[in-house]
């Protein structure tokens, strides 16, 4: 066999539908959207529309509550520490933060940070940094004799104040009522 005589398996690669290119082609003059009618122009918006029905996604019924700016975390158990030590990946003496667990192939991508869950047996003394660790993967690391550094969240003086202010206003509103209850 030559490089020139190298072939796919038959029917493996198919070729694209070309529509609007003549009558004989099957697929000419309106090129399979019918005739006339909203959905034969461009733009078309009715996605969810059931002709006056009640569309499937309103009949159907709500569950659970999806987070808008929800955060996806690294889960890392001692486990998969010590085997990265192991392996010579990860360098027991110095910190150990995302950009280490990256390095050495024990997370893919930072994403919003790390959270370090328990299960699992670590020997290594690591010296961690995270943004949450479980009270049961935090005294596997210390019993290991490391340590473990909480990323402290960041708060904006501007969100305290706010946060602040509408206690404040529950208080006061909460003041009234209980004063009510007392007469």
């Amino acid at each position: 066999m030559r490089l020139n005589e190298l072939k796919d398996n038959p029917g493996s690669r198919k070729l694209r539908v070309r529509i609007g290119r003549g009558i004989g082609s099957g697929v000419g003059k309106t090129g399979g959207r019918g005739g006339k009618g909203q959905t034969a122009r461009s733009g078309v918006r009715i996605g969810g529309f059931e002709g006056g029905q009640m569309p499937l996604h309103r009949r159907l019924p709500k569950r659970g509550f999806n987070k808008r700016n929800r955060k996806e975390w690294n889960e890392v158990s001692p486990a998969r520490l010590q085997a990265a030590v192991e392996a010579g990946r990860l360098d027991a003496a110095a910190p150990v933060d995302v950009a280490a667990l990256v390095n050495a192939g024990v997370v893919r991508r930072p994403l919003d940070g790390v959270r370090l869950l328990g299960g699992g047996e670590l020997k290594a003394a690591l010296k961690l940094t995270v943004n949450h660790a479980t009270p049961s993967a935090r005294e596997a690391v210390e019993k290991a004799g490391g340590s473990v550094a909480l990323i402290e969240k960041k708060v904006l003086a501007a969100d305290e104040e706010k946060r602040a202010k509408t206690a404040r206003k529950k208080a006061a509103l909460a003041k009234p009522k209980a004063a009510k209850s007392e007469e």
